[in-house]
């Protein structure tokens, strides 16, 4: 574990006196080392919040190691927690990675790969988690997804299935939560500048080229996210759709699903001319 001094604990206050407070609230980050996470950190972190960040690497600025497909990393998060604030607030599900390929070119072990992280590692957190907020009759989950959960773009598919899951299971858990006190929201942002690429896999390297150029071209980056994140938390919004480009591409498909299908089947065809680029 790193030497960096952590900021003293606010007094503990009861779920009553927290729900609605948008501030001093006590907060778990995952995958919170570098892009989205480090941002929500901060920004979190910026308005008077407590906050545990997470990651899998043992990293300045990580208060805690938790790799999320790890059961026992997870009881050890809960514990933690219990020990540092005695409840919590809000956990963010961040971590993930970058994955995808053509039907016919993804392997099984790539899918595999990906859904045990983006998936269950999201899963496992939210289970691990669940008992505490019931029992304090208070809390927010904010699972980060992706636009990939909303439309579904050609070459895509282990990812957008993945993000998809995350979507469903996370209306899932604000439906059945609701009960308790505790809410749920999934994050859907588009291409934004980030190292997630650097935790890309795949054997279609063409579709992680286009990717790649996409992130690398995006005027979006990681702060404008997290802002908009909080923001979205704080209206109480159950599905944050956080940039102009995402909100453009959901809605032409909720408002016009011939020409959304045009334009997915478009790119898809532009991934055959890349190959034929690339080969040349």
């Amino acid at each position: 574990m790193n030497d960096t001094p952590r900021p003293s604990s606010p007094p503990l206050r009861s779920p009553e006196q927290r729900r609605g407070d948008p501030k001093n609230r006590r907060v778990l980050v995952t995958g919170a080392a570098s892009g989205l996470g480090a941002a929500l950190v901060s920004a979190f972190r910026a308005r008077g919040d407590e906050v545990l960040a997470t990651d899998r690497v043992e990293v300045g600025g990580i208060d805690l190691v938790l790799d999320i497909t790890s059961d026992d990393d997870w009881a050890a998060a809960v514990d933690a927690v219990r020990e540092r604030w005695g409840g919590l607030d809000v956990l963010v599900n961040n971590a993930g990675v970058a994955g995808g390929g053509r039907v016919d070119r993804c392997t099984l072990d790539e899918w595999q790969w990906i859904t045990e992280i983006n998936l269950f590692g999201l899963v496992r957190g939210t289970k691990a988690f669940v008992p505490m907020l019931k029992e304090q009759g208070s809390g927010h989950l904010v699972n980060v997804a992706s636009l990939a959960g909303l439309v579904h773009p050609g070459g895509m598919g282990s990812y957008n299935a993945t993000k998809a899951a995350v979507v469903a299971f996370t209306e899932t858990c604000g439906h059945e939560l609701a009960s308790y006190g505790i809410r749920a929201s999934v994050v859907c942002p588009s291409y934004f500048r980030t190292n997630l690429m650097d935790s890309m896999q795949g054997s279609d390297e063409t579709v992680g080229r286009v990717v790649a150029g996409l992130v690398e071209r995006s005027q979006v980056s990681a702060e404008d996210i997290a802002a908009a994140v909080l923001a979205g938390i704080d209206a109480g919004e159950d599905v944050i759709v956080p940039d102009e480009a995402a909100r453009q591409a959901y809605f032409l498909k909720w408002a016009d699903r011939p020409a959304y299908d045009a334009v997915m089947r478009d790119q898809a065809t532009k991934l055959q001319a890349a190959d034929r680029g690339a080969a040349s």
